[in-house]
């Protein structure tokens, strides 16, 4: 055996990871020299640790690729992976750590559409979606409490049937909208009182979940993403106290302090706008609080 048959004959497997890791020298990029380095040396681990086979690493490819047969414009199945996966949220937090008495971060979800119709303060976002009607009002400071102004919420929702907008083939564009902080930072607008609903299921994500007998439930709530100048932009939610998948979303979103209540009123209570509800309705309140652009 010559010294070369010995080396590889003792090799524990680390010799390759080495070779691998040392290729990426080159890289003019020096993060992404950081990154590639780092996904190699816990990727070789992850396989050494499980001793994986060639069967399950050909099944992984082609779970991979399902995973991009079915992505289109309007669904993102790497997302929901990365979702179900944990890593969204734990990229939020490394990200997003929090500070101070900020609004917490959660994940930004796979529905978020560009460009969503301006509402003023009080309107409707709903679009005629299914749902029962629900009251937002709150305010956005900054850490210090002063009001911040004309600060954009983009807000969007699933509606009682638990599918967005984009979900549908129809074209429709509903349970989404965008308004403006008035003077004193306050903002009001009317939607759906969130219900819970399963992300998609019917793909690769799907057969996941279904593997590990885990739910695709996501605990009921509304999207926010609030923007201002010389402040870190926010992507969060808000939860609706007692709902019960709080504890096992199938996202891993959710944080205790965006649990909101959601007070049911009923048929003929006065709304804090004069509109006449047929029916119950909800209202809820949800202050905001922006961390600045330098931290």
């Amino acid at each position: 055996m010559t010294d070369t048959d010995a080396q590889y004959a003792a090799d524990d497997g680390t010799r390759i990871t080495d070779e691998v890791i040392a290729s990426f020298a080159g890289a003019k990029d020096e993060r992404f020299r950081e990154l590639m380095r780092s996904l190699v040396r816990h990727a070789h681990a992850f396989v050494r640790e499980t001793g994986l086979t060639e069967r399950e690493w050909h099944e992984a490819i082609a779970f991979l690729r399902a995973c991009g047969d079915i992505t289109t414009d309007t669904r993102q199945e790497f997302i929901l992976l990365s979702d179900v996966l944990g890593i969204s949220m734990q990229t939020i937090a490394v990200n997003h750590p929090t500070r101070a008495n900020a609004t917490e971060s959660t994940v930004f979800g796979p529905f978020f559409v560009d460009d969503a119709p301006r509402i003023d303060s009080g309107g409707d976002m709903s679009g005629g979606a299914v749902g029962e009607p629900c009251w937002v009002e709150g305010t956005v400071t900054d850490v210090d409490g002063r009001p911040v102004p004309d600060a954009r919420l983009d807000v969007w929702e699933a509606d009682a049937d638990g599918k967005y907008d984009v979900q549908y083939d129809d074209g429709r564009l509903a349970g989404r909208a965008h308004l403006f902080t008035d003077s004193g930072g306050r903002y009001a607008f009317w939607g759906l009182t969130p219900t819970p609903y399963p992300i998609p299921h019917d793909g690769p994500v799907g057969v996941l979940l279904a593997a590990a007998d885990r739910s695709p439930m996501r605990a009921s709530h509304l999207h926010f993403m609030v923007t201002a100048p010389g402040f870190r932009r926010l992507v969060t939610h808000i939860f609706v106290d007692g709902d019960e998948y709080l504890d096992r979303d199938s996202v891993f979103g959710v944080k205790s302090s965006l649990v909101t209540e959601f007070a049911r009123r009923d048929s003929g209570d006065p709304t804090p706008d004069g509109r006449v509800v047929d029916g119950t309705w909800a209202r809820a309140r949800f202050d905001i609080v922006l961390m600045p652009e330098s931290c």
